[in-house]
């Protein structure tokens, strides 16, 4: 009978020092993932559409300000182009871009249940404005017949695709009516320094971008003017990888998103680039007309 009893205690007792081990091991695994996931760096983005320095400093501020409201490790990542940041986010190497109206159709039709979570109040609103150099004799969309031009990036919604769009509304066709075929700045900035010059006779760009040119002196308005102004249009936005709960856990797309939303204009540097003191909610269903315009103009399909 003693045999019996010691051999359960000790039977128990080893039962008891494995459960614990096997405890150890899952909370050391649980502790394990999680770290992992709280070492993940967020990575940010945004389209390449003005000057590079002005661009870093902006978005490395924001990088900044989720950071400390979110906890998160969060890094801003420059692209090359346009297309080069639809790229990494479709890879899922960009957690969260701040992409064009058109851009971010093109990232979500590649990455399914990627969403526009957050633009600013003036992107539901938004508008291109098409500049001359003064004396050019240009004084409406029907006057670029014959002159040359330049609009900003090929895949910009501000720049390209919708002043395209109300250029053909007017009954201009980029394709044949120019003197010789419109040319692609790659930016805004450097749309309005082409007009400046003289190198083009009329552009289209981004109107947040020229009132900033404006204001900062960077434009001479002497020497350069805007002709006509488009209706408003739905453009810029915040969208969100569809990859970001798997990555960084559980609540953590929303927790972005308040974070953003929270913004109220204390960091100059994020203020200056957005020309904004806050941003609003949106949804990818806002962006519904700029699709359709995109595959009227075969640019996407």
């Amino acid at each position: 009978m003693k045999k019996w009893l010691s051999g359960m205690i000790l039977f128990m007792l080893v039962f008891s020092l494995a459960a614990c081990g096997q405890s150890e091991e899952k909370a050391s695994n649980s502790k394990q993932e999680k770290d992992t996931k709280t070492e993940e760096v967020l990575k940010i983005g945004a389209i390449p559409d003005q000057n590079a320095a002005d661009l870093e400093k902006g978005m490395t501020a924001v990088a900044e300000y989720l950071s400390e409201k979110t906890g998160m490790k969060v890094e801003f990542v420059p692209s090359v182009d346009y297309a080069a940041l639809v790229t990494g986010f479709q890879r899922g190497e960009i957690h969260l871009a701040w992409f064009g109206g058109l851009t971010s159709v093109q990232a979500r039709n590649l990455v399914p249940d990627a969403e526009s979570i957050v633009q600013r109040p003036r992107d539901a609103e938004f508008e291109s404005v098409f500049i001359t150099k003064e004396g050019s004799g240009i004084h409406s969309l029907e006057d670029l017949k014959g002159k040359s031009f330049t609009f900003g990036s090929e895949s910009s919604t501000s720049g390209h695709l919708m002043p395209r769009y109300f250029l053909n509304e007017a009954g201009i066709d980029p394709s044949t009516d120019f003197n010789g075929k419109p040319n692609f700045s790659g930016s805004h900035d450097t749309t309005y320094k082409l007009i400046e010059s003289g190198s083009f006779e009329a552009g289209a760009l981004n109107i947040s971008v020229w009132e900033a040119a404006v204001a900062e002196g960077k434009v001479d308005t002497s020497k350069v003017k805007v002709f006509y102004t488009t209706p408003d249009y739905y453009d810029y936005n915040w969208t969100i990888n569809s990859n970001v709960e798997e990555v960084f856990g559980e609540g953590s797309k929303q927790s972005i998103k308040e974070a953003l939303l929270s913004f109220t204009g204390e960091q100059q540097e994020i203020v200056d680039l957005f020309q904004t003191d806050k941003f609003v909610e949106t949804k990818n269903e806002n962006y519904a007309k700029i699709e359709k315009v995109a595959k009227e103009l075969e640019i996407i399909k």
